[in-house]
């Protein structure tokens, strides 16, 4: 098999085939769990606000992410404009919730593949993806057409579809996947969605299934497989040890990030329980309830 996996199925036809059932999804609209059943291809918009073409905020080689993702010469990261999540504490909130960045047309953002591939970049990150997946194919198939070759880095916050995830195999080699808490109650006051918990565990099962724990080369950098993060929430509202129980019962040998960077962004002020920065005291014992994995820093 050829790598990255995207070249094997654009060589069979199986590429062209999956963008074709990608843009159907747009049809009535089915590309997230919100199923919202709104014609996008007709420039409909339902809860996610983007219609027939994606908003791209900005793309850059970002050097911010984990090592095996950054390596040496930064993850070509591309961040979406809007999101199927309605984080109060959303720390890209503008970009997320309020839309901040440009239309582009799948030419347009094929372009910005390639160009993030001339930088040098490792991989293609693509960063907000689950409300866009049908549009990032249509450019994928334009940008291997001419000449992309680095992986491709799903960075999601998991509350993604079965069905678009499925789409995926063969075509992502690196799932970066949230999971943010295992609470239903929480999923929907803090983020606004239904059955985070339930949608959430099914799509990280199917991506490990797909490409299995991550691997890195011989530079530590990473060439296939999962990494997981979790951000610690005060008052354990990150239900961690729920989380950590979770990604051992798929396997505990998971690359994980326990992630301190918290901070009361955005709306969070309004809720007394996450208007707080988290103690040293609620870090150490996160990363306790995660001993045994394979834990990759930021």
């Amino acid at each position: 098999m050829k790598y990255p996996s995207y070249l094997s199925l654009y060589e069979s036809g199986e590429l062209e085939r999956r963008v074709e059932k990608a843009l159907e999804m747009l049809r009535e609209c089915r590309v997230c769990p919100h199923n919202c059943k709104v014609n996008r291809l007709e420039d409909e918009r339902g809860f996610c606000k983007v219609g027939r073409y994606v908003v791209v905020s900005d793309y850059f080689p970002h050097f911010g992410e984990e090592f095996p993702i950054r390596g040496y010469r930064g993850s070509g990261t591309i961040f979406f404009g809007y999101c199927n999540m309605r984080c109060v504490y959303c720390q890209n909130y503008d970009v997320s919730h309020l839309g901040k960045g440009r239309i582009m047309t799948p030419e347009d953002l094929a372009d910005a593949m390639l160009e993030l591939q001339e930088y040098g970049c490792h991989n293609i990150n693509l960063v907000t993806p689950s409300h866009v997946v049908p549009q990032i194919l249509e450019a994928l198939l334009i940008a291997v057409e001419k000449g992309l070759r680095i992986p491709i880095v799903y960075n999601t916050s998991s509350y993604d579809s079965l069905e678009t995830i499925k789409l995926l195999e063969g075509i992502v080699d690196i799932y970066l996947a949230d999971l943010k808490y295992l609470n239903e109650y929480y999923g929907r006051k803090y983020s606004k969605v239904k059955k985070y918990p339930e949608v959430a565990k099914e799509v990280i099962r199917e991506m490990y299934r797909q490409v299995g724990n991550l691997k890195v080369d011989e530079r530590g950098i990473a060439v296939r497989g999962l990494l997981i993060r979790h951000l610690v929430l005060p008052n354990d509202i990150s239900t961690t040890k729920e989380v950590m129980d979770f990604l051992r019962s798929i396997d505990d040998k998971l690359a994980v990030n326990v992630m301190k960077q918290y901070f009361p962004y955005y709306k969070a002020w309004d809720y007394p329980e996450l208007s707080r920065r988290i103690t040293e005291k609620e870090y150490r014992k996160a990363l306790e309830e995660a001993k045994g994995f394979n834990l990759v820093l930021d």
